[in-house]
């Protein structure tokens, strides 16, 4: 994928089909630490043992419309392509949770993306979930839940589009700000 954040939604919507209704996303950059880690966790069903040890096999998938699943296996290996790390760990009724690190100056390492387009996506068509997103950069952290959301809004939904319009400004200037004025 062209950027991280297309891994980052397709992950979360696994989650989702798993019955999440508590997903956590979150994205670290050091550039002292010359890293970035992603860590996508839910609460949603789960893997038992079996499928998890398979599940980064782009031959199993538990979709019935085709025969591939190529979202954790194209994480995995761009992780990997980008002198990073790849885990996912799982328990059946508990949740999922993915990490995957990447160099920050490797040649390979694919951008962060649109995380604010990202996230209005996914809070768009999932309004019932909850997300929360942190982003950690060396200038600071921006922390969005769409529960305090709720609370700040009562009766209108997230998905209106004159708060979707505002959220994805809201976000992208958050990040803007805790990375040096650039997104």
């Amino acid at each position: 994928m062209k950027e991280l954040s297309l891994n980052i939604l397709d992950i979360t919507y696994n989650s989702i089909k798993a019955g999440a209704d508590r997903i956590e996303i979150g994205i670290s950059e050091s550039t002292t630490g010359n890293l970035i880690e992603i860590e996508i966790r839910d609460n949603g069903c789960g893997m038992d043992d079996e499928f998890l040890r398979r599940v980064t096999d782009p031959f199993v998938t538990t979709r019935t419309t085709r025969k591939v699943g190529l979202g954790i296996p194209l994480f995995k290996q761009s992780a990997e392509d980008a002198g990073g790390t790849f885990t996912i760990t799982s328990k059946v009724g508990e949740g999922t949770a993915v990490y995957a690190s990447f160099q920050l100056d490797h040649l390979d390492r694919a951008p962060i993306g649109d995380m604010g387009s990202t996230l209005v996506s996914l809070i768009q068509a999932n309004d019932q979930i909850r997300f929360i997103y942190r982003h950690k950069t060396d200038q600071g952290t921006f922390v969005l839940d769409t529960d305090e959301l709720h609370a700040q809004l009562g009766d209108v939904p997230l998905s209106e589009p004159a708060v979707l319009s505002w959220l994805h400004a809201y976000i992208n200037e958050n990040l803007e700000n805790i990375q040096g004025g650039k997104i």
